[in-house]
């Protein structure tokens, strides 16, 4: 009777061990999901303030334009831009199209 509870409780163990060590492997595999969703987020978020603090306004953009550039940019009107397709190999140049 002995050998039988000790084996039994022996067993038993084992058993647990299994489940506990396959739920935490699930929960593992989600928290490694999960951070890598916050990460790429975290990276985007980084991008998109990036973008909004340097370009956000139009008197920012002039003084980097002073700043860095300072007769090198010229304006253009919006007729004369074009946009460049390379296809087989080949450079398109077609007018810009825009669409409301």
């Amino acid at each position: 009777m002995k050998k039988f509870f000790v084996f039994s409780l022996i067993f038993s163990l084992i058993v647990v061990t299994t489940l506990i060590k396959n739920s935490t492997k699930k929960v593992d595999d989600e928290i490694y999901s999960l951070n890598e969703n916050i990460r790429f987020l975290e990276n985007r978020l980084k991008d998109t303030k990036l973008e909004y603090d340097y370009l956000s306004s139009s008197e920012k953009l002039l003084g980097y334009q002073k700043l860095y550039f300072e007769n090198y940019l010229q304006k253009k009107s919006i007729d004369e831009i074009n946009t460049v397709e390379i296809f087989n190999n080949k450079l398109l140049i077609n007018k810009l199209k825009i669409s409301d």
